[in-house]
């Protein structure tokens, strides 16, 4: 049932849409390449050196805006946008002490707001698998859980927001554990996370439940950012008909 319902969002025909991409980095090369084949026209681009071109004059006519930029500048950026009225996707990390803040702009200018840690389909299939795993570890507890994420080295915050979701998957449904730490030594009651920076890895994420006879985990690892930028833009795709704050579950229907 889930993949025949991922087969049709990933294949079916949006309309075409004027896009803002706010971010013109590596992510932000894939996703204009994914839009226009997807049959999106990318009408105004933002980057550091014209950060101020990001205005409502230059918003006018554009039906959804695709932020991935840096922490420092994302609720900035997703503030403009969402004051403007217009659908805000969102993929940058290590802002979330203002989500709130743009939860409520979205409604409040009434248009349309979805945050991810991780747009790709397939983080966002272990996103759900790691929340069914944690549940049923509820009965087993001689497997203590552990998260290992490798990403970049120019990735600017640690650990990764994917990283953090999959940690706040296993605390939702676990009661042995109320938190996360690059510390583990520290606290017993909060789940390992341990983070690396090498090379350009796109990203893997590792959940792994140790005991003393035997590891089970769950792995995902993206072999380039195609995944991510498909996710965003078929997000985009999801939310700039539609009216309040969503998720990627919404989009993907589970």
């Amino acid at each position: 049932m889930i993949v025949h319902i991922l087969k049709e969002i990933i294949s079916q025909k949006t309309k075409g849409m004027n896009i803002a991409l706010i971010g013109y980095g590596r992510m932000g090369h894939e996703i204009e390449e994914i839009a226009k084949k997807r049959g999106h026209a990318i009408k105004i681009t933002i980057d550091v050196e014209n950060s101020s071109d990001l205005n409502p004059g230059n918003l006018k006519g554009i039906d959804s805006a695709i932020e991935f930029s840096s922490p420092e500048s994302a609720f900035r950026n997703i503030s403009i946008c969402l004051s403007a009225g217009i659908p805000v996707v969102s993929g940058t990390t290590g802002w979330m002490k203002d989500y709130d803040s743009a939860a409520e702009l979205c409604r409040q200018y009434g248009t349309s707001f979805i945050h991810a840690s991780n747009f790709s389909i397939g983080v966002n299939l272990l996103f759900r698998l790691n929340s069914e795993l944690a549940k049923l570890m509820r009965n087993f507890p001689v497997y203590k859980a552990a998260i290992e994420e490798i990403h970049h080295t120019k990735k600017l915050d640690a650990p990764s927001g994917t990283a953090i979701t999959l940690a706040d998957g296993i605390i939702k449904q676990h009661e042995a554990y109320d938190g996360w730490s690059l510390e583990p030594e520290k606290a017993v009651s909060k789940i390992p996370v341990t983070a690396v920076r090498e090379g350009s890895v796109p990203g893997t994420h590792t959940v792994t439940w140790d005991s003393e006879i035997d590891i089970l985990s769950l792995r995902h690892e993206a072999k380039n950012r195609k995944g991510f930028a498909l996710g965003a833009v078929v997000a985009a795709e999801f939310i700039h008909t539609r009216k309040g704050v969503f998720t990627m579950s919404d989009v993907l229907g589970f």
